[in-house]
């Protein structure tokens, strides 16, 4: 059975986006982009939410981000190279490759595919994560957090549960990003 990761970037106080929508807070770097191209390397299922999949989406249809630096085209290459399934009701069409879209969360369907399927689903976007979280589907949560604190905007963990985490590792970055990644438990 595969695990069901959730990672995101955010900031110091928890946010992926501040208080206008905007994530260009979070710090860049090679050996940030190193750590998510090698947990995206060892993925075979993306699960993405729409308006993540469609910022996502660009690491494989714009091949200026790939030509930026060696560490951004081998994550553009990993990006491309594995399955995506969106969860969206108004997404009508995927311009990336190896893509199905689904028009509703399904928990049991979610169980299903990690039951069968041979390597790890990553789970992404605030909104799915957190239908996932609550389903008790998530078997282990990866916080990349930005040495910058926003005061507000969208939280990358959801809000009106409780969430009892086990830190399993840390790592520190060159740019001051901390790396956290816990097995949660809903209580």
């Amino acid at each position: 059975m595969a695990r069901l990761i959730y990672t995101t970037n955010v900031s110091l106080d928890g946010f992926i986006e501040d208080p206008d929508g905007g994530f260009d807070f979070l710090p860049t770097g090679d050996d940030v982009f190193a750590a998510h191209t090698e947990l995206m390397e060892s993925i075979g299922t993306l699960v993405y939410g729409r308006r993540l999949y469609e910022r996502m989406s660009v690491w494989e249809t714009d091949p200026s981000f790939a030509g930026r630096s060696p560490a951004l085209a081998a994550f553009a290459a990993a990006f491309s190279d594995t399955d995506k399934v969106v969860h969206s009701t108004t997404l009508t069409g995927a311009p990336t490759a190896r893509t199905r879209i689904e028009r509703g969360f399904d928990p049991a369907a979610v169980r299903r595919q990690k039951d069968a399927a041979e390597r790890d689903l990553l789970v992404g976007g605030a909104d799915l994560a957190g239908q996932a979280l609550r389903a008790g589907l998530v078997d282990e949560v990866q916080l990349y957090i930005a040495p910058v604190s926003v005061g507000g905007g969208k939280p990358g963990l959801p809000t009106g549960i409780r969430l009892e985490l086990q830190l399993l590792d840390e790592r520190r970055f060159d740019n001051g990003v901390v790396l956290l990644r816990y097995r949660p438990r809903v209580a």
